[in-house]
């Protein structure tokens, strides 16, 4: 992971370091900042649409929306951070001694903890990002008319960065030997899944009806 948090880096920097043959930053990290890039769509069509006449009847309910967009996109990009460091330590437990029974033991149940941590991230990742598409919904439907395309690719974005981030919940859960872990994962990561698509369905149809 770079020494600098990924608030601070370039997009050149960091997709440099994504371009290199390091381990991480990988998908994971990818999906916390589009999720995090989803976020900043909602907020600027908020803005976009608060204070102009035209839309006061909305203004109320655009505030709402940039609050909670607000206040998850400096988390996508924490957890984005967390993403690097889980699958760093899947890394560093395979480095592990395994001179004798017991170093072989304590190597394998600390992979499997790290397997369940690089797992728990991103479908974090995906649970927030499938919560924030409705206010991208929303902002689409109702927000300033002018950015509606802006509403759209927030939610193109946030839907991304579900599915993205629930492929790196699959990969590391089906390392894992814990098979009430393994179906508890899977069975969110569809659940999370058929949810994106539902609602990227209705963001797609806002814009439509907008552009009629």
């Amino acid at each position: 992971m770079s020494q600098r948090g990924l608030g601070s880096q370039t997009i050149g920097a960091f997709l440099d370091e994504l371009a290199s043959d390091a381990a991480t930053p990988g998908g994971g990290a990818v999906a916390g900042i589009t999720a995090a890039a989803g976020a900043a769509l909602i907020s600027m069509v908020c803005n976009l649409t608060i204070g102009r006449d035209k839309y006061e009847d909305v203004e109320d309910e655009m505030r709402g929306y940039l609050d909670e967009a607000e206040a998850v996109r400096g988390t996508f990009l924490d957890l984005a951070e967390q993403d690097e460091r889980a699958f760093e330590a899947v890394m560093a437990a395979f480095k592990m001694p395994k001179g004798d029974d017991r170093e072989k033991a304590e190597r394998s149940a600390a992979i499997q903890r790290a397997y369940e941590g690089a797992a728990r991230v991103p479908i974090e990742v995906a649970r927030r990002a499938v919560g924030l598409m409705p206010a991208a919904t929303a902002c689409t439907a109702r927000g300033n008319v002018n950015a509606a395309s802006d509403g759209l690719v927030a939610a193109l974005a946030l839907f991304a960065a579900a599915h993205s981030a629930l492929a790196n919940v699959d990969i590391n859960a089906g390392e894992l030997k814990d098979e009430t872990v393994a179906g508890e994962l899977r069975s969110e990561t569809a659940s999370f899944k058929a949810s994106a698509d539902e609602l990227l369905r209705g963001a797609q149809a806002a814009f439509a009806e907008r552009m009629s």
